[in-house]
């Protein structure tokens, strides 16, 4: 079955809103706003958007009034909630990707993967201690994310550590690529196979920003380091 996550105009005005003086550069654009509500949905917990609007939206909105706040309000959780349904359902929606300002052709995922992995932060568990004995199979389907971000290279060349060969490296991404829409849908399922257990592990540290250092002192980004580390296939 295929779902329409909202109508072409809907995405327009939302993606306007985004982009627009209202939000002071604060709000994520609306490829990005997808990829970290397809995560948001699909974690060990459910998130309140008490908690993950002002993630997306940023903290100080200008807005022009109370019904354009309530309007983004709307649009925002309307996007969420059908996500979420499309997800639950295991339907297939549109994936909202913008392609390269100088190659037309190709596609960018930067900011898509890139807010998908921040949006595994979200909430109070730690996804890779929630899921247990299962943080490796959880590790090689967000390998998919890493890869497609850029994150696991840079953290490779951060730390001067080997990385793939030019060949190696184009098709691992080829090969990500054409995983990541199917990688979206898995991992929302492993997370619904297991949210009935009784106990979450919850994070005892405060939740830090996307490009800080992990608060266990290994010296590498948070989000490459809430857990075991994936590897290159």
């Amino acid at each position: 079955m295929h779902t329409t996550i909202m109508t072409e105009q809907e995405l327009d005005q939302l993606e306007e809103l985004l982009d627009s003086d209202i939000f002071k550069d604060g709000a994520m654009s609306l490829d990005a706003l997808q990829g970290f509500l397809c995560a948001v949905v699909s974690g060990p917990e459910l998130v309140p958007p008490s908690v993950w609007m002002p993630e997306a939206l940023g903290e100080s909105p200008a807005y022009e009034s109370l019904e354009q706040a309530q309007q983004v309000a709307n649009l925002v959780m309307q996007f969420y909630n059908s996500i979420a349904t499309a997800l639950s359902n295991g339907e297939d929606f549109d994936l909202i990707l913008y392609a390269f300002e100088e190659n037309h052709e190709e596609l960018d995922y930067v900011p898509w993967c890139d807010a998908y992995v921040y949006g595994t932060q979200i909430g109070e568990s730690n996804w890779f201690d929630a899921a247990g004995e299962f943080a490796d199979e959880l590790s090689e389907k967000m390998e998919v994310f890493f890869l497609l971000s850029g994150l696991l290279k840079e953290d490779a060349e951060k730390h001067k550590e080997p990385w793939l060969s030019e060949k190696e490296e184009k098709k691992a991404m080829k090969q990500a690529r054409e995983a990541f829409p199917s990688t979206i849908g898995d991992i929302h399922q492993f997370w619904l196979a297991r949210r009935s257990t009784p106990e979450t592990i919850r994070r005892e540290a405060p939740k830090v920003g996307r490009n800080d250092s992990c608060p266990c002192g290994s010296g590498k980004k948070f989000k490459l380091c809430c857990g075991k580390e994936p590897t290159v296939h």
